[in-house]
């Protein structure tokens, strides 16, 4: 698995190591928690040191009794004579060991090397002194020595602390600290497998140990290497600290001492140690477990008899008194637990409502559950409210078919009360949510109902918000400004008589996107609306118009439009919880990279998407598209299927309305040689189309009966797909290169002269767009125009410039817009070499700028 994040850490070491073997000598201190991968940074490490340095690695062992000097002892056959004389000398007690760190000394004089001395944590004292002796005289010395342990388990007590103050003093020791992973390097690991990020990210506090673990065993809860570390952990831990843990396992949050100290008497030395064995952290006030998963496989040993005291314990110490807000789940937890249905009902919702309003859409919608778990109790008027927010709560959190079932019952339940007014904003939420469901059909059908119950009872803020999700469904639906426009008005009316700023921006959004999908601008009024909901501090407005945003941008193919408004929705997604427009957003940034010709990080954001266990039918349905649509462009017999499997998601409404499932399915067909199918799907989209405004959507489908062979029926096309059905194929062709789209850029100049068709076959043959480039030297043949050279080989498809395996790996960077020094960091080089290679590159391409060499080859594999 690869090692994230460490790029830094690999340079800094390898600058030391360049400095201490010039000399004068120097330490480093590579420290971080169990599990963070100490033990690969230093493998990586030995691999990237250059050959001509002697490398020694010894490592101490968790032994009952530490052997003397372990780590020499390790190195003794590496090492000169004299020092495994003297080694041999010490075990057979006729040698001192100072005579040892003498020859030791020695021996590192004789050629510039690298020491590593593993785990210290379980050093004995001899290998301690050691380390006090060598530090003390590494400048006469051209070695670096780097010392590895857990910093997690040194404790007050523990004996490294002795010897790391001696450290102290030294100016050429160092200190280097591994940092657990971050949400995206766990989500990059992540990618491939049916897990949520997000969820691993919180299990594992980025600890790579853990990440792997989980990723290494699907479907375990909790792997059993896992439980096998935390049983090592805990095995010489006290009965009382034991206890401790115990307890701290069932309590599950953060936990302040005096809670702890109510159901552990003393718990001051238990906690010590504890914290000294990794397994816990305290800051004096507050103690928690280091990593969740890690409590998870203590709370899995415990008892379910001890489980069930602490918990009742728990909800009779903190429930004695006044309950404040920050204790309600809490007491909520702790009374599932302790088995009482009426303080489940008491603490439940409350502690629910508090977490949906601060942003916590996951732990709100877990309470709503855990509170529903005991609907038989509660009468209807009470169950309603319950089954709404855990159906806000699920959908936000992107959990829509919980979502989309609480609402309807939600609507049963209201209609069973006569509470009209509740029944038709029951309706209006089921409707606006059921679209990224995929239900396109039903969404609208369910919103006309909302509008219809919520009418006869006269004007409502709850009308104005069925106004505007009319209006929006009327937008996603490519009907027209005017249709959008008159749902508009009406919620723009009612929004302002009772000041519901959501509908008053949202309505101003939806209008403007309406009128730039009917090609006639629009995107400053968007950006103008999505400002105002950011500024108004509307998080849910805010988060699905920064969405809608990246639909737009994907849809009229504004690649860098595209990249811009993805990275703003994904920042602001993560940061208020809102997963299901998150993973919507990564959706349409995987078309963006498609778009762009990125091909391999398109297929890898879509199976990103795929992988999230909770990704919704609408997200779902785009990354297959653009994984089928990869496959199928790189000539791979299984796009076709992934397709199939994209339409099966949505109804035939939300394909269309999407603008990337209906086009796909036609390019798909082309590629394969069907024109026959081509003009036939595309002719049935356009049928579709015909009573909707839709320029984006019409312009492509019309464009590939046109390069199928037959007559492009009069529709309505929105920027370079006008200009190619007009016959202007060079004016469509510079439009696509201004929207940075190689690919679509080619597809155009297949209507052009010689040059034109040469240009698009060396463009599909960069881009390993076999079947297009195949097609293109069909119409060379046909047409009498010579293509040259033949198709390059396989082994040098990817590759048609001649650049070196070293090269395709900086030429991929330099398409990320990175920088030498961050092409260094991630190839483990300096920044002068990167420099060498990246002029090598330009060179080969015939360019003078990275940006020049990212537009004329955006990808270099097949």
């Amino acid at each position: 698995m690869d090692l994230l994040e460490r790029e830094v850490v690999f340079q800094t070491l390898l600058g030391h190591l360049e400095a201490a073997v010039s000399g004068p000598g120097r330490l480093v201190l590579l420290r971080g928690e169990a599990g963070i991968g100490r033990t690969a940074v230093v493998r990586q490490l030995e691999k990237l040191t250059d050959p001509h340095i002697r490398i020694l690695v010894g490592a101490c062992d968790p032994l009952t009794t530490p052997r003397p000097l372990g780590p020499l002892m390790d190195l003794a056959p590496y090492l000169g004579r004299p020092v495994r004389a003297a080694l041999n000398g010490v075990a057979a007690g006729s040698c001192r060991t100072d005579e040892v760190f003498d020859h030791l000394l020695a021996d590192l004089g004789t050629c510039p090397g690298l020491l590593v001395v593993e785990d210290v944590h379980w050093a004995d004292e001899s290998t301690l002194d050691l380390l006090r002796y060598l530090v003390r005289r590494l400048p006469k010395v051209p070695a670096l020595v780097v010392v590895t342990y857990r910093d997690d388990e040194i404790g007050r007590t523990h004996h490294l602390n002795g010897l790391l103050g001696t450290l102290a003093g030294y100016p050429w020791v160092y200190r280097q600290d591994l940092a657990p992973l971050s949400r995206p390097a766990v989500a990059r690991l992540a990618t491939g497998y049916s897990v949520d990020a997000e969820q691993l990210h919180h299990l594992s506090a980025g600890n790579p140990f853990l990440v792997t673990a989980v990723l290494a065993a699907p479907g375990e809860p909790i792997p059993a290497s896992v439980r096998e570390a935390v049983a090592g952990r805990l095995a010489g831990l006290s009965a009382a600290a034991r206890k401790a843990v115990d307890v701290l396992a069932v309590l599950g949050r953060p936990v302040p001492l005096k809670l702890l100290a109510g159901i552990v008497p003393d718990p001051e030395e238990p906690l010590d140690e504890a914290v000294a064995c990794g397994i816990v952290c305290t800051d004096g006030e507050r103690t928690e477990f280091r990593h969740e998963l890690t409590r998870l496989a203590v709370l899995d040993a415990v008892p379910a008899a001890f489980r069930l005291g602490v918990h009742r314990q728990v909800l009779a110490l903190v429930g004695s008194g006044p309950v404040v807000a920050e204790d309600l789940a809490l007491l909520a937890d702790h009374a599932e637990g302790a088995g009482d249905p009426d303080a489940v009902l008491r603490y439940a919702p409350a502690a629910a409502s508090r977490a949906a309003s601060s942003g916590a859409y996951r732990e709100a919608a877990g309470q709503y559950a855990r509170a529903l778990l005991y609907a038989d109790r509660l009468p209807p008027d009470r169950l309603a409210p319950l089954l709404e927010g855990h159906s806000q709560a699920c959908l936000l959190s992107s959990r829509l078919d919980e979502g989309i079932a609480a609402r309807r019952s939600a609507v049963r339940v209201r209609l069973m009360l006569g509470d009209q007014l509740r029944e038709g904003d029951d309706l209006r939420w089921l409707s606006g949510w059921l679209w990224p469901a995929g239900r396109a059909a039903e969404a609208r059908r369910t919103g006309q109902d909302a509008v219809r119950v919520l009418e006869g009872l006269g004007p409502s803020q709850e009308l104005a918000r069925a106004y505007l999700n009319l209006c929006r469904l009327a937008c996603y639906g490519h009907e027209g400004e005017g249709a959008t426009a008159t749902y508009a008005e009406k919620a723009n009316a009612l929004g302002e008589r009772f000041g519901d700023t959501g509908v008053l921006v949202q309505a101003r959004f939806h209008t403007a996107a309406a009128r730039m999908l009917c090609g006639e601008g629009g995107w400053e009024g968007c950006e103008q609306a999505l400002s105002s909901a950011l500024a108004r501090d509307l998080p849910v407005d805010s988060g699905l118009l920064a969405l809608l945003t990246c639909w737009l941008a994907a849809l009229q193919r504004d690649v860098s439009r595209t990249g811009a408004t993805v990275s703003r929705a994904e920042s602001y997604c993560l940061d208020r919880d809102l997963q299901c427009y998150l993973l919507c957003a990564r959706a349409w940034g995987s078309t963006g990279l498609l778009n762009r010709g990125a091909w391999t990080p398109a297929a890898d954001a879509a199976r990103a998407v795929l992988s999230h266990p909770h990704a919704p039918p609408l997200a779902r349905s785009t990354a297959l598209t653009v994984l089928g649509l990869v496959q199928a462009r790189q000539g791979k017999a299984r796009g076709s299927p992934l397709l199939e499997q994209a339409a099966e998601l949505v109804d035939p409404d939300c394909l269309l309305d999407t603008g990337l499932g209906r086009e796909a399915r036609v390019e798909a067909a082309w590629l394969a040689g069907d024109h026959q199918l081509v003009r036939a799907e595309a002719g049935c989209a356009l049928a579709a189309l015909a009573d909707r405004t839709h320029p984006w959507l019409s312009g492509p489908l019309a464009c590939w009966i046109r390069r199928a062979g037959g007559t492009a029926p009069p529709v309505a096309a929105a920027g370079p797909y006008a200009l190619e059905l007009a016959g202007d194929w060079a004016g469509a062709a510079e439009r696509w290169d201004g929207l940075d789209c190689p690919y679509d850029a080619a597809l155009a100049r297949l209507a052009g002269d010689a040059p034109a068709l040469h240009q698009a076959l060396t463009a599909f043959e960069a881009l390993g767009a076999q079947p297009a480039a195949a097609h293109t030297r069909a119409v060379m043949r046909a047409r009498g125009v010579r293509p040259g050279l033949r198709g390059p080989r396989s082994a040098t498809r990817s590759n048609p410039y001649g650049l070196t395996n070293r090269e395709l790996d900086v030429m991929k960077l330099l398409t990320e817009g990175l920088t030498d020094a961050e092409i260094a960091g991630r190839l483990y080089i300096t920044p002068k070499t990167a420099g060498h290679h990246v002029g090598a590159v330009l060179a080969k391409l015939g360019v003078h700028t990275r940006h020049e060499a990212a537009r004329k080859l955006h990808h270099c594999e097949p």
